[in-house]
């Protein structure tokens, strides 16, 4: 696809199923307050555009058993998102500041979801409560450790914070490889190019019985599993 079809068609038509989608998210969050009705719209939001933009996903591996998980995954293009709740068929909530939570219609739809916004200056504030919630409700939380989308599809160093969190609340990391998103859209690039994505789902990493300070080996540990299936 050109740079002229994707700023002119492409983009307009993902922002109309964005305000679309998140109208009717926002009408259903008021009356079902566990956010799966907003997590449908999410998903069928993701399959859209993958459609739109011709982004054909593979997956491979099998989901983990049912319950309440850290998906963690490389991340290499904004795709990831949409690519990502599309192929895990399961309630997924992201972690995101907390300043996000005044933007009109976003910040609105990320409380009334269940999605975890967090104060990066006091980041134990709220979230003990949230987590519960998340778990009683067998939701997962999906997260890139990186922190940002790699340039050239080599796998960064994962931050210790997610795994910190899985450490506490005694939840299993499944580790989740992603590749060839960057070549749909890779970073400060506007153009989208249809594409072939494969997404790698790993066994479960137990949490149970490790301590805080295991946090950091526990992000290495998965960061080398994602990466053998990454690029």
């Amino acid at each position: 696809m050109s740079t002229a079809f994707t700023v002119l068609v492409l983009i307009p038509v993902i922002s109309v199923f964005t305000i679309g989608l998140g109208a009717v998210s926002l009408l259903a969050a008021l009356v079902d307050r566990t956010g799966r009705t907003s997590h449908a719209c999410a998903r069928l939001w993701s399959r859209l555009i993958l459609i739109v933009s011709r982004t054909q996903v593979e997956v491979r591996g099998p989901l983990p058993p049912p319950g309440a998980y850290v998906f963690a995954a490389n991340h290499q293009s904004i795709y990831d998102i949409p690519i990502v709740f599309w192929s895990v068929p399961r309630q997924l909530r992201i972690i995101a500041k907390s300043s996000l939570g005044r933007i009109p219609f976003l910040g609105w739809h990320l409380q009334l979801a269940g999605h975890l916004l967090v104060n990066r200056e006091k980041p134990g504030a709220g979230i003990l409560r949230r987590m519960r919630r998340m778990v009683a409700e067998h939701a997962s939380l999906i997260v890139f450790p990186e922190g940002t989308r790699s340039r050239d599809g080599r796998v960064g160093r994962f931050k210790g914070g997610v795994f910190l969190i899985a450490i506490e609340h005694g939840l299993p990391i499944v580790p989740v490889s992603i590749h060839g998103s960057r070549h749909v859209m890779a970073r400060g690039r506007v153009t989208v190019r249809p594409g072939r994505v494969v997404i790698t789902i790993h066994e479960p990493v137990p949490t149970t019985g490790l301590a805080r300070e295991g946090a950091r080996a526990l992000g290495d540990r998965v960061r080398a599993i994602v990466e053998r299936d990454a690029g």
